[in-house]
């Protein structure tokens, strides 16, 4: 398969640590970067072949950990963050100069409200937790992918360990069902 599916996932993804302390991501600017601290590990990591996520250039895939909200804060240049669509569900804050999502946030009443959606990629430290699975996968095919070639990607993101979904894992599907039932009562 000739087309990245993500940089992480292409050079193969090292075992978190299950004691990382968190760090700092940062934009893609060359200077007058935004930053924003996480404290703590994610709660899962997956990779995303939404049209919605940031992706680096010519990957199918994005990687997206979810963190508690309480535990993400811009610390440098927040002057430079923007939403990229207001009517998303998932508000993601992007960098106005080079385009990088930082982070997304759920405002509005959710099942995931309170979560943050992060790129671990954009942090230097190590020990970030790897993905645990790939979410959205036929998706990828909305962007323009040959759907002729989707059992060659399902196939290398299994190789590598990443169970494949078309949305996301049932763990997570039965939370926004019970979240769904819970808000009709």
């Amino acid at each position: 398969m000739a087309q990245s599916l993500h940089p992480m996932i292409d050079n193969g993804f090292t075992k978190g640590s299950d004691n990382f302390p968190g760090g700092k991501l940062h934009c893609r600017c060359s200077d007058n970067k935004v930053e924003v601290t996480i404290k703590g590990n994610v709660l899962h990591n997956h990779a995303c072949g939404c049209s919605l996520c940031w992706k680096p250039k010519g990957a199918l895939f994005s990687i997206i950990g979810v963190v508690p909200i309480e535990n993400v804060k811009v610390t440098a240049n927040d002057k430079k963050l923007t939403i990229v669509d207001r009517s998303a569900t998932i508000q993601r804050y992007a960098c106005k100069d080079c385009g990088v999502h930082l982070f997304g946030r759920i405002e509005k009443e959710h099942a995931f409200k309170g979560l943050d959606f992060i790129h671990v990629e954009l942090s230097d430290e190590k020990g970030w937790q790897e993905p645990q699975f790939a979410a959205f996968v036929s998706s990828i095919i909305e962007q323009g992918f040959d759907a002729a070639n989707m059992n060659d990607v399902r196939s290398n993101l299994k190789t590598r360990g990443l169970e494949t979904y078309d949305a996301l894992s049932p763990p997570l599907m039965d939370a926004l069902a019970t979240f769904t039932w819970k808000s009709k009562l």
